[in-house]
């Protein structure tokens, strides 16, 4: 990867539905060369997707949480990820280090909501401590590395 790489990067990370012709003026290059390069990018894995970003509170998902998980057992961990991939309010999961296990990022349209989410969270065997942080207000909300 090189300069020219990162710019069109840069620049499909703005908006990833930006068209070819628009990228080669601010990168400098033809559109084909545009083209083949964002191929090779895709080719190679380090464009993974495109995707739309919602608007949390206009889809009616107001509440943001972070939850802590810790596990009794490693042993637990196969059946909790399955538990993790299934449920539609749990954007994010991580393995973690330090005291807990895994870090859940939470979408829900309540309190209510999240509460409902952290009860089934709690009754997945395994699980034996959680800690929930609810988020007041976002800071800054970057969806990929900066280059």
């Amino acid at each position: 990867m090189d300069d020219v790489d990162v710019r069109i990067l840069n620049c499909l990370k703005e908006n990833s539905r930006e068209n070819a012709s628009a990228i080669a003026e601010k990168v400098d290059m033809s559109v084909s060369a545009v083209i083949e390069r964002i191929r090779k990018l895709e080719n190679t894995g380090v464009i993974k997707k495109y995707t739309t970003v919602f608007d949390r509170k206009k889809i009616g998902n107001d509440v943001l949480a972070y939850i802590f998980i810790g596990l009794e057992h490693p042993k637990y961990n196969e059946g909790f990820t399955e538990f993790v991939r299934k449920n539609k309010n749990i954007l994010e999961g991580n393995y973690i280090t330090g005291d807990f296990d895994f870090l859940l990022k939470i979408s829900t349209g309540s309190t209510e909501q999240l509460e409902k989410l952290l009860n089934e969270i709690k009754s997945v065997q395994g699980v034996s401590i959680t800690r929930t942080i609810i988020v007041l207000s976002n800071l800054k909300n970057e969806f990929s590395a900066s280059l």
